[in-house]
């Protein structure tokens, strides 16, 4: 436990010196720190795939640390050679996009998702996306038709590979890609709404990954089973499940609103095209969780209808607040 401890007071530091550095080496060593800090909390010694899956991350982020590496030394030598220096930033931004899983540098993310436990699977959809993100919205103006491209390539892979997938940690990676693609689409032209894209993105995941991590599922068809003593329960996971998706009543929306507003502002409107139709993809296997769910039987027996409801009060405490809050957060934008 204490190790534990040490080794998410590292993970923070890290992230931390990352974006809070001055110096590209710095950010570098920030990221070093936040890698070998993950490892730990990773591997197990009981779960052998949480090791390999340790081990498969380490490999991918040590060849994203040494191509970013690579990269800021030869764009301090060819600082004055401003056609080598362009190819060189392409390559410094590829290295922060296998850092963080976006498509098509994406290919080690699932499969390391699919070994870990529920705390480190958030872990790895949230915290570790922020120094990755932060660099990129530091350099991101320069590159406007590569950062294009990959947003592109993030929201088609995401929806047509997360079609077939069962594993809910699986539907979770691909998901975040999905994410991804809009959260460096809203950082082309705007420097704060990534942030809030972010920041609403992971209170939607911590209210799915609790409800998962509590009633141990991993499968779709575990989360039929899992759910049925539990039907409120299941009401606001699927609620949650929407407003990830970006339906409009719920919280989810309103990043995606800001975003396709800036876009269409910027008249940039086959790029929120392609987005918003990809998207929709995602938002059918969303929808298909959510319809055999609700539509599967209700099968409770009276001793678990008393004991869960002492069970998850924090829990629907939290998705109500969470799930009812574009209602409160645009009464207050309109008071401001």
């Amino acid at each position: 436990m204490f190790q534990k401890m040490i080794f998410s007071f590292s993970l923070i530091m890290g992230t931390l010196i990352t974006i809070s550095s001055y110096s590209w080496m710095g950010m570098w060593l920030g990221l070093e720190i936040n890698l070998l800090s993950i490892i730990p909390l990773m591997s197990n010694t009981k779960n052998m795939m949480a090791s390999e899956a340790a081990m498969k991350y380490f490999i991918a982020q040590t060849l994203a640390s040494m191509i970013l590496l690579f990269s800021l030394i030869l764009m301090s030598i060819y600082y004055n050679y401003m056609i080598f220096y362009n190819s060189l930033s392409l390559i410094f931004l590829s290295s922060l996009f296998i850092k963080m899983g976006a498509a098509p540098f994406h290919f080690w993310f699932p499969e390391i998702m699919e070994g870990l436990s529920w705390t480190n699977s958030f872990i790895m959809l949230t915290w570790q996306k922020i120094a990755p993100l932060t660099l990129i919205s530091y350099s991101s103006f320069s590159n406007m038709s590569y950062l294009s491209l990959i947003v592109i390539f993030s929201s088609m892979i995401s929806g047509i590979m997360g079609m077939n997938q069962t594993n809910m940690r699986k539907i979770l990676a691909y998901s975040s890609i999905n994410h991804i693609s809009w959260m460096l689409v809203s950082m082309l032209f705007f420097e704060t709404i990534w942030i809030y894209y972010f920041m609403i993105y992971s209170i939607i995941s911590f209210n799915i990954i609790i409800i998962l991590n509590k009633l141990n599922i991993f499968y779709m068809s575990q989360l039929f089973s899992s759910m049925s003593n539990y039907p409120i329960i299941k009401f606001f996971f699927m609620l949650n499940f929407m407003s990830l998706g970006g339906l409009p009543p719920f919280l989810g929306f309103m990043p995606k609103w800001l975003t396709i507003q800036i876009l269409i502002k910027m008249n940039l409107f086959s790029l929120s095209l392609i987005v918003i139709v990809m998207t929709l993809i995602t938002l059918f296997f969303y929808m298909r969780i959510i319809t055999l769910g609700l539509t599967m039987n209700i099968d409770y027996n009276s001793t678990t209808k008393i004991n869960y409801m002492k069970q998850f009060n924090f829990i629907y405490l939290i998705n109500f607040i969470i799930l009812m809050s574009l209602l409160l957060i645009t009464i207050m934008f309109n008071m401001y």
